[in-house]
């Protein structure tokens, strides 16, 4: 049987509600929708839906909400006030629990509620095609959360990880693309954080942002979609040094499938992947460097963020789908990888880390 697969980051509600993707629907039909539409630069070209989520055993994944503010003067496309931002994450909740209704989706959001869900996907007698994707809910920015208290509120419905920032600047934090510390508001949301032992993503912070959290959060940390900097050298990626304070903290670091975050010779909207020949095997380098520096496989696994705004035309060639992830059963062998190695990246990893945080 094929292994189970966790993948701990996907804007699958971002998708639903602003791409207008049916992903209850096969892959070729939300493709071929698509496919005289000019909006987006990845339209015709997605890579995930909940049919290729399970055909792929990609049982279980941190979901999303994601909705950046942008007042005036920002040059980046968000929402004008924080109480539009905020709305925006509600219509995407909306979404995931219409995919509950449907029996498509389950929320995860306890120690009890994930054993249950593993016990079903690891059932071989239940078709994986009749099985709901479990996902843990997580707010990639904080930009929505209105002020603390709306922290609170999100933590009510299920919320368990946050990110405090995005790209460029944010309420809580600055982010990808721009520098400098967290903001007051991130040190008060941090505490609130910490009183209900959420997690904190470190995934698009600044390096000044990435040292203040680590000095002072104290709960659980992870880099949900995070590649290596000593391979692609922007601020996007981890340092060497900021990789061994993750690992001494316990993280787990998930590696992501944009092709500019895995060769620096990609550039977005100009280059291509085949052209390139960047395959699923350059992710392994990224995870090669880290194990090396670990001394072992306990802190890699996959944060694919396959539809975070691109498709087939910034991920490695030879994926069509996020059911190719199995692919890597094959790849990491390949490269010696020991069947625990693997089943660590997978999904171990993850649920280790899950089951000590929520304990």
């Amino acid at each position: 049987m094929r292994r189970l697969i966790v993948d701990a980051h996907l804007d699958l509600s971002m998708n639903a509600i602003e791409w207008n993707r049916d992903l209850t629907r096969p892959l070729q039909e939300i493709r071929q929708l698509e496919m005289n539409m000019t909006d987006k630069n990845d339209r015709g070209k997605g890579t995930v839906c909940l049919p290729e989520l399970r055909k792929g055993r990609i049982g279980l994944v941190v979901a999303t909400q994601l909705a950046r503010h942008a007042p005036f003067g920002n040059a980046l496309t968000g929402w004008r006030s924080p109480q539009q931002a905020w709305a925006m994450t509600q219509a995407q909740l909306a979404w995931y629990r219409e995919m509950e209704a449907l029996g498509e989706m389950v929320q995860i959001t306890n120690l009890q509620a994930l054993e249950t869900h593993l016990a079903l996907w690891n059932d071989d007698s239940i078709a994986d095609e009749t099985k709901p994707i479990g996902y843990i809910l997580s707010l990639e920015g904080a930009d929505s959360l209105v002020d603390v208290s709306y922290l609170h509120r999100a933590y009510e419905y299920g919320l368990r990880a946050v990110g405090l920032s995005h790209f460029g600047p944010g309420r809580y934090a600055p982010g990808t693309k721009s520098e400098g510390p967290l903001t007051p508001k991130g040190f008060e949301l941090m505490k609130e954080m910490s009183k209900l032992n959420m997690i904190l993503d470190m995934t698009h912070l600044t390096d000044e942002g990435f040292d203040q959290v680590f000095d002072f959060y104290e709960g659980p940390i992870w880099a949900s979609h995070h590649n290596v900097r000593k391979i692609v050298p922007n601020q996007r990626q981890l340092t060497d040094d900021q990789i061994r304070r993750l690992i001494e903290r316990g993280a787990v670091i998930g590696g992501m499938l944009d092709c500019w975050a895995m060769d620096i010779r990609f550039i977005d909207m100009v280059s291509d992947p085949w052209q390139l020949n960047i395959r699923l095997e350059n992710l392994v380098d990224h995870w090669d460097h880290i194990c090396q520096i670990a001394g072992n496989s306990n802190h890699v696994a996959i944060g694919s963020d396959l539809d975070g705004i691109f498709g087939t035309e910034q991920s490695p060639w030879d994926l069509n789908s996020i059911a190719d992830l199995q692919k890597f059963e094959q790849i990491l062998s390949r490269r010696g990888y020991s069947d625990a190695d693997i089943d660590n990246i997978f999904s171990q990893n993850w649920l280790r880390f899950l089951r000590k945080a929520w304990a």
